[in-house]
């Protein structure tokens, strides 16, 4: 089958709201949606990338076509509802990190389908991409993630989840069901330390990636936040060391490692290439506001190695 796209991505896309300065009311507009973050991460590291949602027929859904446009992600797999919202949230800063709140019950994404699903999209890509999030907005979402990555599986596309654990969103027990179900139909697994830790009860970095290769993940990249990540085909295994840069907001560098590595797989990097490159885009993301201002560019990237 020929593949029209390095990514598909699969979720929720939102518009962001987020505080400069903490404690006082000013915030700065920007997008997020981890998913969609995921996919303009990798369409700024090169790939040819599509976006799979339901937004809102309002201002903030043609802000988000808007900006997907001027990314070069493909919105021929988005669909318009007048009946529902375009989601939002918005960023807090605390001293102890930041803080999350959302407005998206009832928005246009939660009410994705199987029905609704572009299954063309998704044989005519590499990698699909899905989330932890793309399975907590509703019932329904669930139901489409999970028939999403049986059509992948069912086309030779290979699958990728991030966990992005939630717990705003769903009961614990809830996500580790659905999540672990995941992890085994996944062939690159990207959760952060933080999500596994509650999901497994781990806390050891290898003792984690052994938990997750033993779902059936083929390929797990765990992120450390700023300790950097390890990468595992099974087989092999390698530590990468994060770099030391000024923090000014993590909002999105998973999201931001995600599709930076799934980019450079598209492109023939193996695992541990990819990871590398994902890890230094990471650490280039964290020093501006927003999910998805900060994204870097390759010779940014390039320059940081």
């Amino acid at each position: 089958m020929e593949r029209r796209f390095d990514v598909a991505a699969l979720g929720e896309a939102m518009v962001e709201f987020n505080q400069t300065h903490p404690g006082e009311p000013h915030y700065l507009q920007g997008f997020g949606g981890d998913t969609s973050t995921a996919v303009i991460a990798a369409a700024r590291a090169g790939a040819n990338t599509t976006y799979l949602t339901r937004l809102g027929d309002d201002t903030f859904g043609d802000a988000l076509m808007d900006l997907w446009r001027r990314e070069k992600v493909d919105t021929s797999g988005v669909e318009r509802e007048a009946q529902a919202p375009t989601a939002v949230y918005f960023v807090t800063h605390r001293p102890g990190g930041h803080e999350f709140s959302y407005r998206r019950a009832g928005s246009a994404a939660s009410r994705m389908t199987p029905g609704w699903l572009p299954r063309a999209h998704i044989g005519g890509s590499k990698i699909l991409h899905v989330s932890g999030i793309s399975m907590a907005i509703s019932p329904s979402a669930l139901d489409t993630v999970f028939e999403a990555m049986a059509h992948a599986r069912g086309a030779g596309t290979l699958v990728s989840l991030d966990s992005n654990l939630r717990l705003k969103l769903w009961p614990l027990e809830q996500a580790r069901a659905a999540i672990t179900r995941a992890v085994g139909l996944c062939d690159l697994f990207l959760p952060s330390v933080d999500d596994v830790n509650v999901l497994s009860g781990h806390e050891d970095a290898g003792a984690i990636v052994d938990w997750c290769h033993s779902l059936g993940a083929r390929n797990v990249v765990l992120k450390l936040a700023g300790a950097g990540a390890l990468a595992s085909d099974g087989k092999r295994r390698e530590r990468i060391a994060g770099h030391r840069v000024e923090l000014v907001d993590a909002t999105g560098a998973g999201d931001c490692f995600c599709g930076n590595l799934l980019a450079r797989l598209a492109r023939g990097d193996d695992l541990f290439e990819a990871a590398r490159y994902a890890n230094a885009a990471a650490a280039l993301a964290v020093q501006g506001f927003g999910a998805v201002a900060p994204l870097p560019r390759p010779e940014q990237v390039k320059a940081l190695l």
